[in-house]
């Protein structure tokens, strides 16, 4: 990771903005403002125009490649940007604000502020279901952190509810549901995953008809010691929980309920485009870079959300 991180666009400004500009607009620069293409849109060159600044000539509006991005108007070199996105993707169980505040030579509540608007530019919408043309999906439950305003109970009543969907040899999609009954996890399968999907789950109530949906629906009994049947378990989904609770425990330590989802978001990415499947670190970093287009987070007073040391 240190290697790669004497690459120049972490460096040196010039170089970080192009190579972002050839991964937003891989076709050359859109207008952010109108979506106006090729001969609309012209680069204003000149000491009078800062660096990287475009003109469109359908709407008349002015825009950098930041424009419309997590990355608009942030004081913070862009360099640093990337260098704080190359350590979030690359880092199989993630990175602390901490550790970028230290690392990149920023403030922490800067690096905080970062960290999570860069997990919303890996949020994706999962617009094709999963399971297509008979695939496996696995779906599981786990509980993580505490719920606001619930004391501390035996069981996980208490903790933030978290439905995982994974296909085999493919993607992760998380969720942060209300419970664990059929009403607050059915809707979420039927709305992500493909009827001809084989799905494979634990012995859970919440899935007892859960045969209806789908192509077919095979169950390991776990409290019978059952963990593999054949080719019928839940061991991928089981899998990414485990890299998930380390990140989070060892990791960040603490994470509120309202932030969860951002979490989620970016270890279903990085899950999803893992070195099984062919993708290194660098093309990771080159992927999230592609999605960070109409997408904003923006806090007023970030300081007086940060409550814990270990994000």
């Amino acid at each position: 990771m240190t290697t790669n991180l004497q690459n120049p666009i972490f460096s040196d400004e010039t170089k970080a903005r192009e190579w972002l500009e050839a991964r937003v607009w891989p076709n050359g620069p859109v207008c952010p403002h109108c979506g106006a293409t090729g001969e609309d849109v012209t680069r204003l060159e000149g000491k009078k125009h800062r660096p990287g600044l475009f003109q469109c000539a359908a709407c008349r509006e002015q825009f950098t490649v930041t424009v419309k991005t997590v990355f608009e108007r942030s004081k913070i070199p862009l360099s640093k940007w990337l260098a704080a996105l190359f350590l979030l993707t690359a880092s199989k169980k993630g990175v602390s604000a901490h550790q970028v505040h230290r690392s990149l030579d920023i403030s922490y509540k800067s690096a905080w502020f970062m960290m999570h608007r860069l997990r919303l530019a890996l949020r994706t919408d999962g617009n094709s279901p999963l399971g297509s043309g008979g695939k496996v999906v696995e779906s599981d439950e786990t509980f993580i952190g505490r719920k606001v305003g619930v004391p501390v109970r035996s069981g996980g009543s208490h903790k933030n509810p978290v439905l995982t969907l994974l296909e085999r040899g493919g993607e992760a999609r998380s969720f942060h549901v209300d419970g664990t009954r059929a009403a607050d996890v059915m809707p979420f399968l039927r709305g992500n995953i493909a009827r001809e999907a084989r799905l494979m789950t634990d012995e859970g109530a919440h899935y007892s008809h859960a045969h209806r949906d789908f192509a077919s629906h095979d169950t390991v009994n776990h409290s019978e010691d059952e963990y593999v049947r054949g080719d019928v378990h839940t061991n991928s989904v089981e899998g990414y929980y485990s890299i998930f609770k380390r990140g989070m425990k060892g990791v960040y330590q603490h994470c509120s309920e309202k932030h969860l989802h951002r979490y989620l978001a970016e270890f279903d990415f990085r899950y999803s485009n893992r070195s099984a499947l062919g993708v290194n670190d660098f093309e990771r970093a080159e992927i999230a870079a592609a999605g960070i287009k109409g997408k904003r987070l923006t806090y007023r007073r970030p300081h007086k959300i940060t409550q814990s040391k270990a994000h």
